[in-house]
């Protein structure tokens, strides 16, 4: 069965000014070609489909709408019970493997045509197959994977067989699975599960030799930015990357260096970024995105042998004086919580058009930042956050229970999800733990001390341009900022409690508001910045206000609301000492009904009167 799903070819734009469909935004070629859509698909309950040689054939018994998970409505099933098991296959015709960009194997030249499978994310273990042809497997939910695929075409099939087995035990809390519920149904603060393909699945065509990675990191007081690119073959001898900034339509960058391993490092010169009077002109920020549009070239001679778009954003994320520093410069942080969930698809986005409509909203609401809570998410929320403006705090999803397995899978995922995304300047700060989640224990026990530690410092090697927060809320053992958690719904309490340096000491010193300690293991405060990164939870139901509803406290009305809303961000606009805060939450998730809109993205009061509460109009500091 093929899908109906559009071809794409090259947009005349940048790659810092398209549609926001292309799912990596940050490494853009000229043609591919999209495979969601209709799939065959099976749940596989007894896992009796590989014994049975299911990889083989794609007599499915039902149909799924890919990217979206078998639980959510979108997908076409809708079925939210326990399936730890399933198979998807789809056939590829001729036509998709053109529009990728891909005329068949020709040579073994360094511009011969290879043809790459790509799946954005598949929760949260995958066996792939070609034609019968084993490609490989993937673990990790929230990450993405690619295939070579090219030597598993047969050219004698008028289309091309493939197979996906996705596994995702709902009852494996080593598992990093965030907010995803391990009971049939979801309770609390845990929602309904999303298993299997849930992000893009896409073709390319490549030359043998190809891009395979391009990071930028700039220094922005030194009008330079370190770029590595990775080839995915070793090129021949006298191979160059050409690299060539430019802002505007005008060159800002250039650099050309040797290519003679796979992987190339090399600074980037922006000279007008060392003009002091110009020097604000190309720095990005929520209130001036502005982005350096990019083209990475690879080539021998004359002769070009792979071609990328690509952008970044010049500007530094930093802590200092109390303050967490954008562009060396004190930045408070008016930040919400956003769970990531649609009611109709899940943590799969309904579309790529609603990344761009979280964002807006966002800012309409009064907002510079957001926190993305227990969720990777997909590239293209990160673009729309590049272009529009939109400060990210990225989070990976906690794993329930300490020991060995869970250590090396949260580790192995969160590595490769800062691979991905470090080039992205909306990305200012790094949480790889929340709440001491699978870390419970870490006030008494050394070595969930030590992996927190472990994965702070893993981090900092990986990318040390920005914060990094050891364990968001709680037990604090080596973060840059010093973030607590604190639902008291009380606006005269709040005052008293984040009012100055006094009230400061008082805090930190000893257990905070959750019972739990702030700072652990001689956890120094110094000049690192103290926000409040989890408050409000106001639960006001304006949507199925016949169901349970659940929230940190309860408003009885919209009139009631807003008063909630005003007192409690009234007193930490009053507070001296306080660098930010992130509020929860940004939209209803299920039975969560203390979003600040509902779950259909309907503001719960004039969208005036709430960016008046969260747009800082109030603060005294």
């Amino acid at each position: 069965m093929s899908s109906d799903a559009p071809s794409h070819t090259a947009h005349d734009r940048p790659a810092g000014d398209n549609d926001g469909s292309y799912p990596r935004p940050q490494l853009v070629r000229a043609r591919w070609s999209e495979l969601d859509g209709p799939w065959r698909f099976s749940f596989d309950d007894t896992d009796s489909g590989l014994d049975a040689g299911w990889q083989n054939s794609a007599d499915f018994d039902l149909t799924i709408t890919v990217p979206y998970p078998f639980e959510s409505a979108l997908s076409g099933i809708g079925d939210t019970g326990f399936h730890r098991v399933v198979w998807y296959a789809r056939s590829v015709s001729a036509d998709e493997l053109s529009e990728a960009g891909f005329g068949g194997v020709d040579s073994g030249s360094d511009d011969a045509r290879r043809l790459m499978l790509h799946f954005g994310a598949v929760d949260y273990r995958a066996m792939v197959w070609l034609n019968g042809v084993f490609l490989g497997s993937h673990e990790g939910g929230q990450t993405p994977f690619s295939f070579d695929i090219t030597s598993a075409l047969d050219d004698e099939r008028a289309e091309q067989l493939l197979v996906v087995r996705a596994e995702d035990d709902p009852a494996d809390v080593a598992q990093p699975r965030g907010k995803q519920d391990w009971r049939l149904d979801p309770h609390s603060i845990w929602y309904h599960r999303t298993t299997g393909i849930w992000q893009p699945v896409w073709l390319e065509a490549t030359p043998t030799v190809a891009v395979r990675l391009v990071h930028w990191v700039p220094d922005v007081p030194g009008g330079t930015v370190a770029v590595r690119i990775d080839l995915a073959r070793d090129p021949k001898p006298g191979t160059v990357v050409d690299i060539a900034l430019s802002f505007e339509g005008r060159v800002v960058g250039e650099l050309t260096l040797p290519a003679a391993t796979t992987s190339i490092h090399g600074v980037v010169e922006v000279l007008e970024q060392r003009n002091g009077q110009a020097y604000e002109e190309l720095l990005w920020s929520p209130e001036h995105p502005r982005l350096i549009d990019a083209t990475v070239t690879v080539r021998h001679g004359e002769a070009t042998i792979d071609s990328v778009a690509s952008y970044l954003g010049l500007r530094s994320a930093a802590w200092g004086g109390g303050r967490f520093l954008l562009n060396n410069r004190p930045y408070f942080v008016r930040s919400v919580l956003n769970q990531g969930y649609w009611p109709e698809s899940h943590l799969a986005s309904p579309g790529p058009d609603a990344f761009r409509a979280d964002i807006e909203l966002t800012k309409e609401l009064g907002f510079n930042a957001t926190r993305l809570h227990q969720k990777i998410e997909d590239p293209r929320f990160l673009y729309w956050a590049d272009r529009l403006g939109l400060l990210v705090w990225a989070e990976t999803p906690g794993a329930f229970e300490f020991s060995s397995t869970a250590a090396t899978r949260l580790l192995a995922e969160w590595t490769a999800v800062i691979e991905r995304d470090l080039s992205h300047p909306s990305i200012v700060t790094w949480v790889p733990l929340n709440e001491s989640w699978g870390v419970q224990h870490i006030e008494h026990d050394p070595a969930m001390r030590a992996f927190a530690r472990a994965l702070v410092s893993i981090t900092r090697t990986l990318d040390g341009s920005r914060p990094v927060i050891s364990n968001d809320g709680w037990e604090h053992v080596d973060s840059d900022i010093i973030s607590v958690h604190d639902y008291e719904s009380s606006g005269a309490v709040l005052t008293k409690r984040y009012s100055d340096d006094d009230a400061k000491e008082r805090l930190l010193d000893g257990f905070g508001p959750a019972g739990r300690r702030i700072l652990l293991d001689g956890q120094q405060v110094g000049e690192r910045p103290v926000m409040l990164t989890e408050f409000g939870g106001i639960s006001f139901a304006t949507r199925y206000v016949d169901t349970d509803a659940w929230g940190y406290s309860s408003a009885s009305g919209a009139d009631d609301f807003v008063a909630r809303l005003r007192a409690v961000v009234g007193a930490l606009d009053e507070s001296t000492f306080l660098a930010g805060y992130c509020y929860t939450q940004l939209a209803d998730t299920l039975q969560e009904t203390n979003g600040l809109v509902s779950d259909d993205r309907v503001p719960k009061a004039p969208i005036e009167v709430l960016r008046a509460i969260f747009s800082g109009q109030g603060r005294s500091a």
